[in-house]
């Protein structure tokens, strides 16, 4: 019995590192060509036709994601830090068997380490996508912003089936 659970914990954390790791390597290495490629505020894009709608951008971001909250630096080193460190305590008990939570939890996980390397390493965060008028993001955000939602919605999903449930 024990024996099985750790195995079950072992394949969860490794799920878990495996998602990470792939959102974390994409993160750095897209925000990478961008601070390689283009000066401070550059924008490129490969096709002037696309320019009013999407565009790669040179920016830095001191807040949270999209450019929320600016210049609280220390604030937004530390405070991804703990949440990086309560999922990974809490991981099996915020995700228990549902699959979506997983992969969402291990999106928040991913991402909020992806930008937490850039504000340790270089005092802000690298962000270069801009879409029409939304504020400019990265790769880690993108993340961030899809993991709530999937949390959302399978947090909807177990409302509606206990809800639906005769009552005893």
């Amino acid at each position: 019995m024990r024996r099985n659970h750790l195995k079950k914990n072992i394949k969860a954390y490794a799920f878990l590192f495996i998602l990470a790791g792939v959102i974390i390597a994409l993160d750095q290495f897209t925000k990478n060509l961008v601070r390689e490629n283009l000066a401070y505020g550059e924008i490129w894009s490969p096709w002037e036709w696309m320019m009013p709608y999407a565009r790669i951008v040179h920016w830095y971001n001191t807040g949270v994601a999209f450019g929320l909250f600016q210049g609280l630096g220390l604030v937004f080193t530390f405070l991804p830090l703990i949440v990086v460190i309560l999922i990974f305590i809490f991981y099996n008990r915020l995700a228990g068997d549902n699959w979506w939570m997983r992969i969402a939890i291990g999106m928040e996980f991913g991402g909020a380490i992806g930008n937490l390397i850039d504000r340790i390493r270089i005092g802000h965060v690298t962000d270069f996508i801009s879409i029409g008028n939304f504020p400019v993001f990265n790769i880690a955000d993108a993340s961030i912003t899809v993991g709530v939602c999937v949390i959302l919605i399978a947090l909807w999903q177990e409302e509606r089936k206990s809800s639906t449930k005769p009552v005893q």
